[in-house]
This record gives C-alpha cells, structure tokens and sequence, in this order.
C-alpha cells in the first residue's frame, strides 16, 4: 500500500473511531503525532482537547450521525467530505476535513462546516 493510501486509511480510522465509534482516546494513541495543530477555531490545539471536543459533541448529541462519502489525498495531506448530523432526523451539515499527515501520524487539522438547507436552487444534492 502507498504513503497515501496509507495516509487516507489512517484519517478515515482516525475519523471512525472518534466519531461513530465514540472512542476518541484509541483515535488519539493510533493516529495522532507527537504535536497536533488545530485551526477549528473552537478547540485547542493537542490530542487531549480534541478528545475533550469530541466527547463534549457527542453528549450535546447522543444520536450522532457522521459518515464519510469521499476521500482525496495529495502527498500529506487528505482531504475527507463527510454528512454530519445530531440525529436521524436533522438534516446536518456537509464537513470537508483537511488533515497533513506525518510519518504515518495526523499532525495537523483544518475544517469547513456547510448546513443541509431545506431546498436547494439544484438538484445535486451536497453529497
């Protein structure tokens, strides 16, 4: 397997882990490197705030949907666009994450956060 596939493989693990599985520490001690740097701009930078944010949405949403629908990787960086929503029943947000990733490890985090709105002036969908 390639850098790159095995850098997709480590985000989409990393992803799966905090936020379907709920397990952000084993998301954590598998994928992160020894420094993490943050540019969402509601948590911190390092491993342990992310565990906290992660903890912290799934409380305020104990029904959390978030699933993954395509995966672009470029030499460190992997980008993943995912349906994110607080239940069933919400229509959610599109999330593109941007990770870089290091010698295997998830080093560094962007993200942009676009709402599901009730119509569309298309018919393509967001995913």
């Amino acid at each position: 397997m390639s850098d790159v596939e095995q850098n997709k493989q480590a985000v989409v693990d990393f992803l799966q882990a905090s936020f379907v599985d709920g397990e952000p520490e084993q998301a954590v001690a598998r994928h992160v490197g020894d420094h993490y740097i943050q540019h969402n701009p509601l948590v911190p930078d390092g491993a342990e705030p992310f565990i906290g944010f992660v903890h912290w949405l799934r409380g305020q949403h104990p029904e959390l949907q978030f699933e993954i629908k395509h995966v672009v990787a470029d030499g460190d960086l992997v980008v993943t666009h995912s349906h994110m929503s607080g239940s069933p029943s919400e229509r959610g947000q599109a999330v593109a994450d941007v990770f870089r990733v290091e010698n295997g490890k998830l080093v560094e985090h962007w993200d942009v956060i676009q709402e599901v709105p009730a119509e569309s002036s298309n018919d393509n969908g967001m995913f």
